[in-house]
């Protein structure tokens, strides 16, 4: 972790070099690995303590998930060129794991072979990441333009997401899993290919915007497999 040390807490600039941006990229990934720590403690944490925010009402739960979550958002964009930044992405990436413990909870309880659904889909992630990162590296495409249709498909992911809450539709929740793995994995092309072009030169930020692609390929791709290869006890 010296390299971001002897970078500084997300140091910016307008004008990048080769080297800066691969200092990004490379403290970006390092601090993106450190994130799954609080993540898989607050998942645990969540598991023991049968923690849920959802469980007296799933909409005010909503709410309240996306006011924390935002909340996160706004003071780690505010602190992200020091070292509160980073305690606050940490901070961020703990409440993450908190509230997906009550799906892993569901897998490993729903399922005998929970556990290894929980690692298909750790192992399917990180190829996901691997795949997109390498053709965001390598590949001389401009994914740029993406990002505006991407937003426009989160944005109706949620309404059907909330929509579900009451309607309760199977294929609709499939459908929705199934289009949150192909968006969030084109979201890693784009984020990945912001910092090797020197679009985002703050790797808190960058750790940030990768963290939620890869949180939210990984919730899906778990959902979805429980579903399509759980073993029922």
């Amino acid at each position: 972790m010296s390299d971001l040390n002897s970078f500084g807490f997300g140091q910016s600039g307008s004008i990048t070099t080769v080297q800066v941006r691969n200092r990004v990229l490379r403290n970006t990934y390092a601090l993106l690995a450190l994130s799954m720590i609080p993540t898989v403690i607050g998942a645990w944490l969540g598991v023991a303590t049968g923690f849920s925010l959802f469980a007296e009402s799933p909409f005010m739960g909503f709410i309240l998930f996306m006011a924390i979550a935002f909340g996160f958002f706004w003071a780690i964009e505010k602190n992200k060129d020091t070292g509160l930044g980073v305690l606050l992405l940490l901070g961020f990436t703990f409440f993450m794991g908190v509230m997906m413990s009550r799906l892993v909870g569901y897998t490993l309880n729903s399922y005998s072979n929970g556990a290894s659904l929980i690692m298909l889909s750790f192992g399917g992630t990180a190829a996901i990441f691997a795949v997109m990162a390498t053709i965001a590296t390598v590949s001389k495409s401009d994914f740029a333009g993406l990002g505006k249709w991407l937003m426009v498909g989160v944005l109706l992911l949620i309404v059907a997401s909330v929509a579900n809450i009451w309607l309760q539709l199977p294929a609709l929740m499939l459908t929705v899993m199934v289009v949150a793995i192909g968006i969030f994995s084109a979201f890693i092309l784009v984020d990945v290919q912001r910092i090797i072009n020197g679009g985002e030169t703050n790797y808190i930020m960058a750790t940030l915007a990768i963290y939620l692609d890869v949180y939210n390929i990984f919730t899906n791709l778990l959902a979805l497999l429980g579903i399509v290869g759980g073993n029922r006890d």
